[in-house]
């Protein structure tokens, strides 16, 4: 397989452009290394083989045997998972864990690590942004940190916020202003701590935040992106990015006509692309790449309609057979439907990369 050009590979399939991925892991990590902020990539788009952040424990696991010793498990401690996480932090040099909850730290309390080991904790604070956290302006906020650093067995490693409300953006100008919203509001989280005597890291993520960096972002201990490797038309309608900046395509091939729909069909569903991205761009659910009158108008679990956006469809131009590269509108969906990613540089085969799954 390894140097067969792409279009050899059997459909629907996901195919990631390396050198691609390599320009993109390296532009984030020069803009970081520049601003003095410490890069914590969050793997949950690519899930494949520095300092990290995961999303599940099966990520945790997938990492910790591939040789990452400092991996913060950033999503409020579940109580069924507690045994899990205290086996990767007696493992681990460093596994953190995350809380927004009294609750949470009871349970992690109640739970101590033998050998006199400490669970390492951020507090996960919402600074207006819709998603997990305790309130930055509610008085819990400080209170709950206040009881993570007087807790025995407990370490509060940080403050973690995830800018998310970046991903309604349109351009840099609104990306900067939910960045420096969220940015500001950790600092002065920030400077409360410091007031009662408690010092620990800072940290803010989302990947609109991190490739339209505010200068105020430089003062953070760390920055946690993820889907910047992959990117996907999400992020190029957001202004993270261009769409020559995806990595990421869903290869597909025409199955069927549909005359009396104007339609074409193809082998790609929902199960292979994700339905994320519904009723947000002029072409439907993706993009059609070199196909810009085309629609992906709507999808079964193994089937794909197209229709043209204007006009009847010339079917001559699509013979049975025919493959059509679908970039994504959000990677990570689309990563989730797929047990292999095939791996290409200039669209030919170096091998595939096996993801990680599960919680």
């Amino acid at each position: 397989m390894d140097g067969d050009h792409i279009t050899t590979l059997c459909t629907p399939v996901m195919v990631v452009d390396v050198d691609i991925v390599k320009r993109n892991a390296e532009k984030m990590r020069e803009r970081w290394t520049k601003l003095g902020v410490t890069l914590r990539p969050h793997m949950k788009t690519h899930k494949t083989l520095s300092c990290i952040v995961v999303s599940t424990l099966a990520e945790a696991s997938f990492y910790a045997d591939h040789g990452y010793d400092d991996i913060l498990y950033a999503y409020s401690v579940p109580f069924d998972k507690v045994e899990r996480c205290a086996v990767l932090a007696e493992r681990l040099s460093l596994f953190q864990v995350l809380l927004d909850h009294r609750d949470a730290l009871e349970e992690l309390r109640k739970s101590p690590l033998t050998d006199g080991g400490v669970w390492h904790v951020w507090l996960k604070l919402d600074c207006d942004n819709g998603r997990a956290g305790v309130l930055h302006s509610e008085p819990e906020a400080l209170r709950l940190a206040q009881a993570i650093s007087e807790s025995e067995g407990v370490e509060l490693v940080g403050v973690y916020a995830h800018c998310g409300n970046t991903y309604g953006c349109r351009g840099a100008e609104q990306i900067h202003a939910v960045a420096q919203e969220t940015t500001t509001l950790v600092l002065q989280f920030m400077e409360k701590l410091k007031a009662v005597g408690i010092s620990c890291k800072s940290s803010i993520g989302s990947t609109p935040s991190c490739s339209q960096p505010i200068s105020d972002m430089a003062k953070l201990s760390e920055v946690h992106p993820g889907n910047y490797v992959f990117f996907d038309v999400q992020q190029s309608v957001i202004g993270s990015c261009s769409l020559e900046d995806v990595a990421v395509r869903v290869l597909s091939r025409v199955i069927g006509h549909s005359p009396h729909r104007n339609q074409l069909l193809l082998d790609c569903g929902w199960s292979a692309l994700s339905l994320d991205g519904a009723g947000k761009l002029p072409t439907g659910y993706a993009v059609i790449e070199g196909h810009p009158d085309l629609r992906l108008l709507s999808m079964t679990q193994e089937h794909g309609r197209v229709e043209p956006l204007s006009g009847q469809l010339d079917y001559s131009q699509y013979p049975l057979g025919t493959l059509l590269t679908i970039i994504p509108y959000h990677a990570c969906a689309t990563a989730m439907m797929h047990p292999v990613y095939y791996i290409h540089s200039e669209g030919r085969l170096m091998g595939k990369w096996t993801p990680t799954r599960g919680w």
